[in-house]
């Protein structure tokens, strides 16, 4: 549609109805990410009683903190598996945005956040019994565990940033965002870095008042950021435009 200008030149307007449209569209194509968001606000309210030094001096305390540790392990493996998939919305296998998309995305999030999560009740408060040899035996071996927690959230991921490498690189011809997930990367695996090698380190050397577990939230946090700028600068041209001057008929 052209409407004249005050000089007698037409230029293209934006129909009002087009720009809902265009906005409506550009919503449900993060909300996908926007359950990647909300997964890991679940991790970070776990962490204040999983990671945060909290008490543990009564029963009640101890069953409140394995019971938060459960929901934690569950959340970290259902909001990779997310991001994961999030790496695959991006190459348009399905309409992003869709019931479809969200439903299958959610569902399975679901259906791995209750299967981690009951494996980590089941160890921590032993309702049958199968898991009784990782608390009790010599090894303390959860194969459940290690795989749905630490296997699983870390093939996801790698997963995540190869799709995206492809898409960026080969399909999108872009460069640019490589800068922002590179950053991401580099973010997560310091974290990991502080949590797995220089934690005993740090608490040594502060006697038990801080550990890995605080840099390495704080630099997943950074990440988490970084991924969203990553994740915006590759969808930023699907976002309406404003035309100066302008007025919707």
């Amino acid at each position: 549609m052209e409407i004249e200008s005050e000089a007698g030149c037409s230029r293209p307007k934006v129909r009002e109805n087009d720009f809902i449209e265009t906005v409506n569209k550009l919503i449900s194509i993060h909300r996908e990410f926007q359950m990647f968001l909300a997964g890991y606000l679940i991790i970070s309210l776990c962490e204040i009683f999983t990671v945060g030094g909290l008490p543990m001096g009564s029963p009640l305390q101890q069953r409140v903190v394995l019971g938060f540790t459960a929901v934690h392990l569950g959340a970290i493996t259902a909001t990779l598996w997310v991001l994961m998939l999030n790496g695959i919305v991006g190459f348009q296998l399905l309409d992003d945005g869709t019931p479809l998309s969200l439903g299958l995305i959610l569902f399975s999030a679901v259906a791995l956040f209750v299967g981690t999560g009951y494996i980590a009740l089941d160890t921590a408060f032993s309702y049958s019994g199968h898991f009784d040899s990782s608390r009790t035996g010599e090894n303390h071996r959860n194969i459940g565990l290690y795989v749905l927690y630490q296997l699983a959230p870390l093939i996801f991921l790698a997963a995540f940033f190869v799709l995206e490498t492809i898409l960026v690189l080969r399909v999108l011809g872009e460069k640019k965002p490589m800068i922002y997930l590179g950053a991401a990367a580099l973010l997560f695996a310091i974290g990991q870095i502080f949590q797995y090698v220089i934690s005993t380190h740090i608490c040594s050397g502060t006697n038990g008042k801080i550990n890995g577990a605080f840099f390495e939230t704080l630099f997943t946090l950074f990440a988490v950021v970084m991924t969203w700028v990553f994740w915006s600068s590759i969808t930023e041209d699907d976002w309406p435009m404003p035309v100066s001057g302008g007025t919707y008929p």
